[in-house]
């Protein structure tokens, strides 16, 4: 019935032999990569193995039923009624395994959320957003970690970088990539009347240095030092870094990092958003394919397009990409994104269903 796990199972089995072989166990090089696929699978067989498991213990209840003993037949009856529910709430789970794409499984993202049109409204827009995630991802049991800012001169941020990690956080966030606005009467309006601005958020999924491989001869670096809206962030010493990326003239990148206390420190975190930038890029156009395929942009992480409106005197949310629209709006701010989340997953899951069915 699952063909595509059993090959998967095949697999594992080989890779569990190999990494019991005493020469690989002590061959960092060999180990590690075959270490990591092992784990991979792991997670991704979870769900088999434990149906599997169910299916084992519904045959042998059903050998039970065939018994002439009233009470063997109930217990195999009452196990029966246990273990099917069980099974069939496998059948989602090994689906959205199936359909998942190998490419698009990262447990380590780095999100952008950038001020647009709007002035202070929206770098207070660009705060909302920002707290909006880090609630979100705490309840999920995400880590959260700053990188990078620039606050505002009333507040919020001009532009916030962070990353999260988590099993299968990119699954939570990928649909939050393009343009967010907001409509609502700033504090500082004395008549009462609604503004809108706007901020963009990407979603880069965070590569390792095996999978963007960026030498030093494809950089340029500098020293510079910190500036921002001041506050205890901003230092005096030259520790800011901005890298160029200048592999060919169409993949152009500039990263510049000055949150950290130390030169070293930026240093690493602007090559940590750099490498996402540059697997972004190459990533895009494939990302841009599926999407077309599936008649929608809901994958494409194209940050330009306007995907999400925040309606504050309505307390609406609205979803352009799947029309979807909540009077909710106060619990989603507040960090209750799955309301939004998870029907964008449920669209998604179901195209991509309706494309592998034909």
């Amino acid at each position: 019935m699952w063909p595509a796990f059993e090959q998967k199972l095949v697999r594992f089995r080989e890779l569990e032999l190999m990494l019991a072989d005493s020469e690989i166990v002590t061959n960092q090089a060999k180990y590690t990569p075959l270490a990591k696929e092992h784990g991979s699978l792991a997670r991704a067989l979870s769900p088999y193995m434990q149906w599997l498991r169910l299916t084992e213990q519904i045959e042998q209840a059903q050998a039970m039923m065939l018994e002439t003993d009233p009470e063997m037949k109930e217990l195999a009856r009452a196990e029966l009624d246990d273990v099917n529910p069980r099974r069939d709430a496998l059948k989602d789970a090994l689906e959205e395994s199936l359909l998942m794409d190998p490419s698009e499984e990262f447990d380590s993202l780095i999100v952008e959320i950038r001020a647009g049109v709007g002035g202070d409204e929206a770098a207070l827009f660009t705060g909302d957003l920002y707290r909006m995630y880090q609630t979100y991802a705490k309840e999920y049991g995400f880590k959260i970690e700053e990188i990078d800012f620039s606050e505002g001169e009333a507040g919020g941020f001009r532009e916030v970088t962070f990353s999260i990690k988590g099993d299968g956080v990119f699954q939570h966030l990928r649909f939050e990539s393009g343009g967010h606005r907001v409509q609502r009467v700033p504090k500082t309006e004395t008549q009462g009347r609604i503004h809108t601005s706007a901020a963009t958020v990407a979603i880069l999924p965070e590569p390792d240095e095996v999978q963007i491989d960026i030498k030093d001869s494809d950089i340029i670096w500098e020293r510079m030092r910190a500036g921002g809206a001041g506050g205890q962030h901003v230092n005096k010493t030259e520790s800011a870094v901005r890298i160029w990326y200048r592999k060919g003239t169409a993949d152009e990148v500039e990263v510049k990092c000055q949150d950290g206390r130390s030169q070293t420190k930026n240093y690493e975190q602007a090559m940590r958003i750099l490498r996402s930038r540059v697997f972004e890029r190459t990533t895009q156009r494939v990302h841009q394919q599926r999407a077309d395929a599936r008649r929608t942009l809901i994958g494409s992480g194209d940050r330009s397009e306007r995907i999400r409106t925040y309606n504050f005197p309505q307390n609406r949310i609205t979803d352009h990409r799947i029309g979807l629209t909540l009077h909710t709006l106060d619990a989603v701010i507040a960090g209750d994104l799955s309301q939004v989340i998870a029907p964008l997953r449920a669209f998604d899951r179901q195209q991509r269903l309706s494309q592998a069915q034909g």
